[in-house]
């Protein structure tokens, strides 16, 4: 018996009967042989952290445009809170872990750089939109390069359903899927407000207080408590009505985290010194978008993947990072000193 046998029997023994199992995933798009000592989620999460997608994450922002303090989050640290948060939780219901993991480590490979004002700036000029969720996904199904001489990183269909469908309308086929969509919002709520505090954008006194009474006042606290009420509501959901279809909060604190998000809107996300610069990276972005257009010879033989001009291009911005994004535009669109 293979060593990952022994982990799929051993799945099968321990975990929630609600829990996805790797030895039933619906499986590749690509068939290929099984690892000997790895499942197959196990497999989907060491292709996202050895891929250029995700390394790239480290110079992503994550709410600050590229920032030069060395203690506020990237894009890259923002998904290993999103993915210790899922984690804790997926453990606390006896969900599949490895499956959690390879879903939040995946979730943002499709992000632009400087964020949302870069979502934003795509989805204006490209024709058909732009949804950060749904280039994660392609990043993995297509513009991904794997060891195996087939498009993207061939992820599992669980893997795949729980990137794109981490935010938007979707809802995720898995409970797995489905706590990386609460840990996303828990994450960025908290080290948000912690990075507004730190910027000083905020001030402790400034945060709503309702939601600080009953989540508490820290960052760890609220954490804290969000994560033991997701887990204890989505349980006892189990227990009374004999299948945990989905993942729940209970009311109170929902309200509560939903509150520190609005209030996360009106005072930092909308308007804010931190989002000044955002015009300005819209009309960067958009001005690269054009230049390539017109000279697509100078992106890259590698991102080019026989798509319209319009794809292609908006392949290549989509996976640059901020200062990529600001070194090319000054290369493209500034003088250069005489030499």
């Amino acid at each position: 018996m293979t060593v990952r046998k022994t982990l799929e029997e051993r799945e099968a023994q321990f975990l929630s009967q609600f829990a996805t199992l790797s030895s039933k995933s619906a499986g590749r798009v690509y068939q290929e042989k099984p690892c000997d000592y790895r499942t197959d989620y196990q497999r989907d999460r060491d292709r996202i952290i050895h891929c250029k997608a995700f390394r790239r994450l480290k110079h992503k922002t994550q709410v600050f445009i590229a920032p030069e303090g060395d203690h506020y989050r990237t894009r890259l640290t923002h998904t290993l809170e999103v993915t210790q948060i899922a984690r804790t939780i997926a453990r606390g219901l006896f969900l599949n872990e490895d499956l959690t993991e390879a879903i939040a480590l995946g979730h943002d490979l499709g992000h632009t750089p400087f964020g949302h004002a870069g979502e934003e700036a795509l989805n204006t000029i490209y024709p058909e939109g732009f949804q950060h969720n749904v280039q994660s996904l392609r990043v993995v199904e297509k513009l991904e390069r794997g060891m195996l001489p087939i498009p993207g990183l061939n992820l599992t269909f669980e893997v795949r359903d729980g990137i794109v469908n981490h935010t938007g309308d979707g809802v995720p086929c898995t409970l797995e899927g489905q706590v990386v969509r609460f840990a996303d919002r828990i994450a960025y709520i908290n080290h948000d407000i912690d990075d507004a505090i730190r910027a000083d954008l905020l001030h402790q006194e400034d945060l709503p207080k309702g939601p600080l009474e009953l989540l508490g006042a820290t960052g760890n606290q609220r954490i804290d408590a969000l994560v033991r009420d997701i887990i204890n509501s989505s349980a006892a959901a189990a227990d009374h009505q004999g299948a945990a279809d989905k993942i729940i909060q209970s009311s109170a604190i929902g309200a509560a985290m939903n509150e520190l998000r609005c209030f996360l809107f009106q005072q930092v996300y909308i308007g804010s010194r931190a989002k000044v610069e955002e015009t300005k990276v819209s009309q960067m972005l958009q001005m690269l978008y054009r230049y390539y257009l017109a000279n697509p010879e100078e992106m890259p033989p590698d991102d080019r993947q026989d798509e319209t001009p319009d794809r292609e291009v908006c392949d290549y911005i989509a996976g640059m990072t901020d200062r990529f994004a600001m070194t090319d535009f000054a290369r493209r669109f500034l003088p250069a000193a005489w030499q």
